[in-house]
This record gives structure tokens, sequence and C-alpha cells, in this order.
């Protein structure tokens, strides 16, 4: 049940509006398993993979600090996040196009646009981030923030367990390149209703910091971190414990060299992975006013330490690799809800943007390793490379120990 706690300005109808309609959306587009098989199925290998990994993830969290630079001093941001949200609509019908015409390119051509189309829709939404996780802090205060992130995450995983056996369905029914163009014609849809959310926001102005120069943006970074405990082990723990989602792509790779990445494995790791999130979400819910962020983090922590040592240890079986998407579902919910919550309980009215733009400046690993990952695999192989990411994961353990997500810096 949702707080009634109003949401200041009426602001919470026009977001969960948004959530609804994004999440029917998010599988058509969905970066974990529709792209990355997408780009295998274009003919890409794992060092395209690892590239096109760098850029969704690290590469567009990368430009948020550009961006957090250039709008951190603006009063009102609204127009900012309808921007971004609009180049991404654009993004997906322009891949739905590409795809429609593949027939008459070449398979380098084509790799070669589907990147800049991708780089396109990532930025963009790096873009509109900056804008929406500072008008999300300005709306929804308090003890009421978790349950909005809490009927957030249910309402984004029945949206997107539905969609799931929509996309399923799709992709075996519709031959490639033709699946893949309609998938994201009805994500370019979707993602245009979802927008209709954002029109209807009302946005207080509020006091932000002085126009920065983006070098002056950058010198100030060292001293917002050293200033702020908190900030600095949020950085620590977006690196390491957001390698559990870089390690994804690579997961669904290794299935395809196991055992071949057919229509139907795609489809049915695209609905596992949903029903985890639908399931985490449930929970999230059910107990929102009772779960800290520190229990959350440490659910993602086990979970993302698991999935490689997992993939590695049922390579042998379908049905038991085809469960660790299962578990991804659940990470990514739990993962997501105690990110973004984070983020806006260290954070105030007047440095949100800036945090948000230091955040994705400071996730230097989720940015490098998809980009070496590719190399290390064709040149040691699997088992230690994926080893390796579950040790790194498990340094986040001292990370969430020293984080203090409890105390509310907006009342």
């Amino acid at each position: 049940m949702i707080s009634k706690t109003p949401a200041r300005n009426g602001n919470l109808v026009p977001l969960l509006w948004h959530a609804s309609f994004l999440a029917l959306a998010s599988n058509f587009m969905d970066v974990d398993t529709i792209i990355p098989s997408m780009l295998i199925k274009a003919g890409g290998n794992e060092i395209h993979l690892g590239f096109m990994t760098a850029i969704m993830l690290g590469g567009s969290s990368l430009f948020q600090l550009f961006f957090a630079g250039l709008i951190s001093h603006k009063p009102r941001k609204k127009r900012f996040l309808l921007w971004g949200i609009n180049l991404r609509i654009v993004a997906l019908f322009a891949l739905a196009l590409l795809f429609y015409h593949s027939d008459s390119m070449g398979q380098g051509l084509l790799i070669l646009f589907v990147f800049v189309f991708i780089s396109l829709f990532s930025f963009s939404g790096a873009f509109a981030n900056i804008s929406y996780v500072d008008i999300v802090g300005k709306s929804i205060r308090g003890p009421t923030r978790k349950t909005f992130f809490s009927a957030k995450q249910v309402i984004f995983s029945a949206g997107v367990f539905v969609s799931a056996l929509l996309v399923r369905e799709l992709l075996v029914m519709l031959d490639f390149p033709n699946n893949y163009a309609f998938l994201f014609v009805l994500a370019s849809a979707l993602l245009s209703v979802a927008s209709l959310g954002f029109w209807r926001l009302h946005e207080e102005p509020t006091r932000a910091a002085k126009k920065k120069t983006l070098l002056k943006f950058l010198t100030m970074i060292p001293a917002e971190v050293q200033n702020n405990k908190n900030l600095k082990y949020y950085l620590l723990l977006i690196n390491s414990l957001g390698l559990g989602l870089s390690t994804l792509p690579f997961i669904i790779y290794l299935a395809k060299e196991n055992f071949g990445l057919s229509y139907a494995l795609i489809g049915n790791f695209l609905l596992l992975k949903t029903l985890g999130m639908l399931v985490a979400g449930l929970f999230l819910l059910k107990f929102s006013k009772r779960f800290q962020y520190r229990h959350l983090l440490m659910i993602s922590l086990a979970l993302a330490a698991f999935m490689p040592i997992a993939s590695l240890l049922f390579r042998d079986s379908a049905v038991a690799y085809q469960s660790i998407f299962v578990f991804a579902g659940i990470f990514m919910a739990t993962y997501k809800t105690a990110i973004e919550g984070i983020l806006l309980e260290i954070s105030t009215d007047e440095n949100r943007a800036t945090y948000t733009g230091i955040s994705g400046a400071g996730n230097i690993l989720t940015t490098l390793f998809p980009l070496v990952a590719g190399f290390l695999i064709l040149s040691l192989g699997y088992v230690p490379v994926f080893i390796a990411v579950s040790l790194v994961i498990l340094l986040s353990f001292y990370f969430v120990l020293n984080i203090d997500c409890t105390k509310k810096v907006d009342k």
C-alpha cells in the first residue's frame, strides 16, 4: 500500500505513470539481455560486447559528470529531463529503422550504426537522469522515499513481467532482423507514452550551486569526496558492487558458447530475470517501512558475487544455467532500490545534481571492466576472469559496513 503522505506538488502520480509505461517498454530495450543478444545476432564478438557494455553502463555514467556541470546550477531541470527522454525515443526508433533495412548493408556497417544509436540512447539517458534524480529528491521526502521506491519497483517488476511474455513470443515468432526491428518500434512507442508523465510534473525552483566550467567542476570533486565520507564509500560501492551489472552480457555470451543462443533461450533469460525482479519488488513493498538500505546491499553483494561463479558451475546444464537469471533479477531490484535511495539520503537539494554527476564520473571500474574483459576472456578464458570479478565484488562488504545510509539529510 502506498503511503498516504503526499509527494510535493502532486508529483507522485506522474512519476508512477512514467514508471508504469517505462516498465512495459523496458523489456523491448533491455540492456542486460535484448541489446547484448541483438549485438551477438548481428555478428558481434566478446570485444564488441565489452565496448557495448562499457557504453551502456560506464560511459553513460561518465557523461553524467559533464551533464551535471551544464545543468546543476539551473533552478529548474524539467526541460532537460524532457530533452533526454525524447532523444532516447528517437534513438530507439532509429534502431528499428536500422534493423528493418539491415539486409541491404554489410555486417560491419550494421554493427557501426548499432554503436552510434546505442550511444545516443545511453548518453541521453544519462542526461535525463541528472534531472530525474533532482526532481524526485525535491518531490518525495523522508520516509515516503522508501515506500515510493518500493512501490515503483513493484510496478516496474509487474510491468516488465507482462512485457517479458510478449517479448519472448515476438523473438520466436519473427525472423531476424524483423524481430528486433519490431521490438524497438514498440519500445519507442511505449517510452513516448511514459514521457507524458514528465510533462505533468510540477517543479519548484530551488537554490542551486553557481555555474561552473567543466574544469572547475572536475577540480571540485576531490574536496566534495573528502568532506563527505558517505560520498567516498558510495563511490567505492558502485564501483565494486556495480560489477554485478557488467558481467551479465558476458554470462549471456558464455551461454552462446555452451548451449547456443536460440531466441527461446534469450526469451527465457529475460522472463526469469523479470520474475526475480517481481519477487524482490513485492518483498520490498511489503517491508518498505522496515528494511534498511544496508540490508539490501548485503543481499545484492551475495548475489552479485554468486552469479559469475554459478555460470561456471552450471555451464553443463542449460536448465540450471537459466536459474542464474532469477538471481540476476533479485540482484538488480535490490541494488537499484538501495543505490537510488542512498544517493538521495546523502545529498541535499542544492548539491543533488552535482552528486549525481560525481557518482557517474566515479563509476570508473564499471566503465573499464567491460572494455578489458573481452580481451581478457579471449586470452585467459572465462574461469580466471569470473573468479576475479567475484573477489572484487566481495570487497564491497567493507564499504557497505562503513557507509551511513540511515541519516536523513532532507527533512
